[in-house]
């Protein structure tokens, strides 16, 4: 393999019908971009369906793998709790994709970028578990996307991903040394959020009002970090969710660079 190659990130995709009949997967462009434009990367999108994706092969393929957000919940008999219709839609398939492949990931050493439901991905595949309305827990604020008053999601983009709150970084922790600051500001649009921390799951961040937002995986060989925030959505512009992209492009690279030497 040529050293001057690009290395190459593997991109989950969501299950989704189209005109309600047309099964597809599906991955957000932006993710795709952050990717390319930001970590230096070749993105390369790939089923979040068990039975057509070999993770084995997957992970001989690929540099590095991005978990992103998406509409759907990780369903909760993956850590114990009864489904509630209120809480739908659920993406099943994903589910039994992306627990395993995050532990194999971390067993062997290969980047890993955990992005809104991503992020939570690692907290259960860890033995964590979720809430599914961080909102309903006394004191916590609505971290869910702005909508109007007739309950639409609100049309401007630049509103729905502003910076919303804080997030307050474990100091001298993986974060905080990446970018170089204690105290950073995000946006936030998701429903659930991280109720118990899984074993190996580090918490590094949490916002104001408890909500945890940024996590790591304990002695993991590589990159494998999590965020609760949309980072993918501006790190060409943004020097937080630059930095972000940044690192795990250079721990591509790293990995990259490993196989070539083996």
């Amino acid at each position: 393999m040529s050293s001057m190659t690009k290395p190459v990130v593997g991109v989950i995709g969501n299950a989704h019908v189209v005109n309600e009949r047309h099964n597809v997967q599906l991955v957000g462009q932006r993710n795709l971009r952050a990717i390319a434009e930001v970590a230096g990367a070749l993105p390369l999108m790939f089923a979040g369906t068990p039975d057509i994706t070999d993770v084995d092969a997957l992970l001989e393929a690929v540099d590095g793998i991005l978990l992103t957000g998406a509409r759907a919940n990780v369903h909760p008999t993956h850590f114990g709790v009864e489904p509630d219709p209120r809480h739908e839609p659920y993406d099943h398939e994903r589910d039994a994709m992306a627990l395993g492949l995050i532990r194999a990931c971390v067993d062997r050493g290969i980047p890993l970028f955990g992005i809104c439901r991503g992020f939570q991905e690692m907290n259960v595949a860890f033995g964590g578990s979720l809430h599914p309305e961080i909102r309903d827990i006394p004191g916590r604020m609505n971290h869910r996307m702005p909508r109007l008053e007739n309950g639409e999601v609100h049309p401007d983009p630049e509103v729905v991903f502003a910076d919303r709150h804080e997030v307050q970084l474990v100091a001298e922790g993986s974060f905080a040394r990446l970018l170089g600051c204690e105290t950073i500001r995000v946006n936030s649009l998701h429903g659930q959020g991280i109720l118990e921390p899984g074993g190996r799951v580090v918490i590094e961040g949490v916002a104001e009002d408890g909500t945890i937002e940024a996590i790591r995986i304990a002695d993991a060989p590589s990159f494998a970090l999590g965020v609760q925030w949309h980072a993918e959505y501006d790190p060409q512009s943004n020097p937080i969710n630059r930095a972000l992209f940044q690192a795990f492009g250079a721990a591509l690279v790293d990995h990259r660079r490993g196989s070539d030497n083996r």
